[in-house]
């Protein structure tokens, strides 16, 4: 019995089709200003890459912040934590806790064995903790995204940042620059700062063994060794860390 979840999110909409509770196929579009076209070329994509017939679906499930624009291609609609939920204790049976860093905001939920949720906890803050944060600091360091997402690796030393606005963090990282701090440090400290703000959020669930990390932030190393040395625990991460929500929609009961 094949399934379908499409996840759409405020920068990307994700689509994978799944039989069995493993994924056949996924597709990803951004998102942009018309969430149910974006939500239908995705399908379209996946059920493409499938060779899969929409009238072999059993049902469609919809997740994410734009799930109610899409309400006239789907049969059914599920809130971010419990997509969240499902998808990483699909993956990580021994999950409790799962993180989604995406574009726009942080949340974290916490489960029980049989992926229900406890307890959720969202990050608010002018996109503080998030993608968009990320790619502001970039931009603002005059590097390529991937560069960043590497160059804490290469720090030497600890700073701090203050700031959580983004236009205010861009001004402090031109303050940095000018003092001559490296960009490895400064790298550090955008995701330690990120990463400490994700933490805390996560706290406020109750951190418990295993921790799943998911969405767009998950494929960013800096953020992940921020993330684990915040938390004081190591974090599981997918092959596929953005399509966790997608998977848990199709797999909604």
């Amino acid at each position: 019995m094949m399934r379908a979840g499409i996840d759409v999110g405020a920068e990307n909409t994700k689509a994978v089709i799944v039989t069995d509770g493993q994924v056949l196929g996924r597709a990803s579009v951004l998102t942009g200003l018309d969430q149910l076209a974006s939500a239908r070329k995705a399908m379209e994509l996946v059920l493409k890459k499938t060779g899969t017939d929409e009238k072999s679906l059993s049902q469609v499930v919809a997740t994410g912040i734009g799930r109610e624009a899409v309400s006239s291609i789907v049969t059914k609609k599920v809130n971010e934590f419990v997509s969240a939920a499902k998808g990483a204790r699909t993956l990580f049976p021994s999950a409790r806790v799962v993180i989604d860093a995406g574009a726009e905001e942080g949340r974290a939920v916490k489960f029980d064995p049989e992926g229900k949720v406890k307890d959720f906890a969202v990050n608010e803050k002018c996109a503080a903790g998030a993608g968009t944060f990320i790619e502001a600091m970039a931009s603002a360091l005059e590097v390529p995204l991937d560069e960043l997402a590497q160059l804490p690796l290469q720090s030497t030393a600890k700073i701090s940042m203050n700031a959580q606005c983004v236009i205010f963090a861009e001004s402090e990282v031109v303050s940095l620059i000018h003092s001559g701090i490296t960009k490895p440090d400064i790298s550090r400290a955008i995701h330690d700062a990120i990463a400490d703000r994700i933490a805390a959020m996560a706290r406020r669930v109750g951190v418990e063994k295993d921790i799943v990390l998911i969405g767009g932030m998950a494929k960013n190393i800096g953020f992940i060794d921020a993330l684990k040395r915040s938390l004081g625990t190591d974090i599981l991460v997918s092959r596929d860390p953005e399509y966790v929500s997608a998977l848990g929609a199709a797999i909604s009961d």
